[in-house]
């Protein structure tokens, strides 16, 4: 009782340096990762290792099943977009670009406010309040 009372002082629980053996040990060893991994596969057994194999493989195949799948219908997504909408945005935009030449020839030809009002600017009668 004496050595674990607080008037005994400090207590050396760590062994001395010569009594450590074995160190040396773990740093002699040449295993690879892969060889420790697998053997750590031993200590699991037949039937979890089976199914987890299983369960691997299927993961895998769903995988390329779905990156597969994926594939088709992007590319069945894309060409369909190029053959049915790219023409209507095409035809769209060369008629608005039809309308602004269209737009742009009348204001040459009959001055700026030829645009807003839709005639000659002195072919307009006048404004209601200034009679």
């Amino acid at each position: 009782m004496q050595a674990l009372s607080p008037d005994a002082g400090p207590v050396d629980t760590r062994p001395h340096e010569e009594d450590i053996e074995g160190d040396d040990e773990d740093e002699d060893l040449d295993e690879t990762l892969l060889e420790r991994l697998w053997g750590l596969t031993e200590m699991f057994p037949d039937t979890l290792r089976s199914a987890a194999e299983v369960s691997a493989q299927h993961s895998l195949s769903i995988a390329k099943k779905l990156y597969s799948f994926s594939r088709a219908a992007l590319w069945v997504g894309s060409t369909s977009f190029m053959i049915l909408v790219l023409p209507v945005v095409f035809e769209t935009e060369r008629l608005q670009l039809e309308q602004q030449q269209l737009q742009q020839q009348r204001q040459i030809l009959l001055g700026p406010n030829a645009g807003m009002s839709g005639g000659m600017p002195g072919m307009m009668p006048p404004a209601p309040g200034k009679l």
